[in-house]
């Protein structure tokens, strides 16, 4: 980065981060120890830029000042005293940063005593809505609900009953569950042998789709060698395609001089029956 454009806008750059570490501190803000890292690499970053275009361009016109601003970010970040370094953390070398310089520089102290100390104390009580009900609103609620609302207890069926009914009376309720406990157990009976013929089906569906599978297998084989007996048919006859002409025609020549043949020997038969009708 020896360029000194780019070496000014580094200088913005350390300046906002020193500005924001600035306005930490005067809020009371701990210290982040990342942003003065950041900072540290930033102003050795700023000084190798600047040697190098010292090297590479010593006429440079805005040496002078990159050094200066240098300089005074240099003692603004180690805390040493400087009458310019106030300066020139304030005011931005690209005037398109003046907004963000000004948002920077903006100190907003917490004053403690205008904190929001104020409490707000809650008081639970029984019935919260007789605070808000004067007597006539008071009088028709208590005309509509003339009494609290309270669970009915069921009456206890053994109340009049002597300890020979009350035996009687559990071992009847105990006969009932007993009864219930056996139409439960009585339906799970049937759902378990339903379960097991569906599983049953089940098992002989996967069989039949077994069987069905080994059956494609072996067709499948089958096809393989009559399409691998095909190719090599092929094969053979493109090989000895020319000879297979050959012997295509002089079948065919054969078949014909057959046909010349028989015709001429029944040409002669129907002459020879001439003769020797005349």
């Amino acid at each position: 980065m020896s360029n000194p454009s780019q070496l000014l806008l580094l200088a913005d750059h350390i300046k906002l981060s020193l500005l924001e570490r600035q306005r930490a501190q005067s809020l009371n803000l701990e210290r982040n120890p990342a942003q003065d890292s950041n900072i540290s690499r930033s102003l050795e970053s700023f000084r190798e830029s600047l040697a190098a275009l010292e090297s590479k361009s010593p006429d440079e016109e805005a040496l002078p000042d990159l050094r200066a601003q240098y300089n005074d970010l240099f003692r603004e970040f180690h805390g040493e005293s400087s009458t310019t370094a106030e300066a020139t953390l304030s005011q931005p070398n690209d005037l398109a940063l003046r907004e963000d310089f000004a948002h920077a520089q903006t100190r907003t102290s917490i004053d403690s005593s205008k904190r929001n100390t104020n409490t707000k104390n809650v008081r639970f009580r029984d019935n919260p809505s007789q605070d808000s009900l004067d007597s006539a609103e008071e009088a028709n609620r208590a005309a509509l609900f003339q009494e609290r609302y309270r669970d009915e207890e069921l009456p206890d069926p053994t109340t009049d009953m002597s300890n020979q009914q009350v035996h009687e009376y559990h071992q009847q309720i105990m006969q009932d569950q007993d009864d219930q406990l056996d139409r439960l157990g009585e339906s799970i009976g049937r759902q378990r042998y339903l379960g097991m013929q569906i599983s049953d089906e089940l098992e002989g569906q996967i069989a039949l789709l077994d069987e069905v599978d080994r059956g494609v297998d072996r067709h499948q084989s089958r096809l393989d060698g009559a399409k691998k007996k095909l190719n090599r048919v092929g094969e053979k006859a493109k090989a000895n395609w020319g000879m297979t002409t050959i012997i295509v025609l002089i079948t065919k020549q054969r078949d014909k001089h057959v046909r010349l043949r028989a015709r001429k020997r029944e040409c002669e038969a129907v002459n020879k029956v001439r003769k020797g009708s005349g």
